[in-house]
């Protein structure tokens, strides 16, 4: 069988490539659609997760049997839905907001999925939030997607929240490819970069990239286990 061959590609050939397996493998839903819609209907900005990350995140709870989430970053509650319904009944998701308005959204987004009673939006900041959750009754997942350049606060607590075996997601970790490029720098940038060095001595977690390409454009996640 021949090899085949590689192509110049656009933003606008992986988009069309992300709707076309969306359409095969992730079913319409209007609940998630009037999310996303409340949320631009109140002046939130369109960086939520895209429709794949999103199920991608939802599969990682499932497979492993996740009954207790912590996300840090709520925005309007679009991957807290995708997260909190992978939850048992019993299951809890404590999702940590800074914004005041973006935790109303989210809230209101949450009642209408139906998921008020599994997940609760802490408002403050991140890291102060996670600072003062107890470590004793440990999570099973943890989602990393807030302020950049405190990638590596936040992931310094996940380490202490999280069970071992369990896992910690950090999103916007490629962000088009910049944070490997020695000519780009921004806070942004900065903040995945001091988390990687951290992270390369890091004996705790056993972690990798995965780049996605889609909607959202070109990023990534790092995804960790802890050992």
């Amino acid at each position: 069988m021949a090899r085949q061959q590689p192509k110049a590609t656009t933003i606008e050939d992986w988009i069309r490539s992300d709707v076309y397996h969306n359409s095969f493998l992730i079913p319409q839903d209007p609940i998630l659609e009037g999310t996303l819609k409340n949320s631009a209907a109140n002046g939130l900005p369109d960086i939520a997760v895209s429709t794949s990350q999103g199920k991608f995140l939802n599969l990682q709870a499932r497979s492993i049997q996740a009954k207790r989430i912590l996300e840090v970053g709520t925005l309007g509650g679009y991957s807290t839905i995708w997260l909190g319904r992978a939850l048992p009944d019993d299951g809890e998701l404590i999702t940590l907001e800074v914004d005041e308005k973006h935790a109303r959204v989210a809230e209101e987004n949450l009642s209408d999925a139906g998921l008020s009673s599994k997940c609760k939006v802490i408002l403050g900041p991140g890291y102060e939030s996670m600072r003062n959750l107890s470590s004793e009754n440990k999570f099973d997942l943890i989602f990393i997607d807030a302020d950049k350049p405190s990638n590596l606060k936040y992931y310094t607590e996940a380490k202490r929240l999280v069970r071992k075996g369990g896992v910690i997601i950090v999103d916007n970790v490629v962000r088009f490819g910049r944070v490997a490029d020695p000519e780009e720098s921004s806070p942004n940038i900065e903040g995945v970069r001091q988390l990687l060095q951290y992270m390369k001595g890091d004996k705790v977690v056993d972690a990798t990239t995965i780049a996605t390409v889609g909607q959202k454009g070109y990023d990534g996640f790092i995804y960790a286990i802890r050992n």
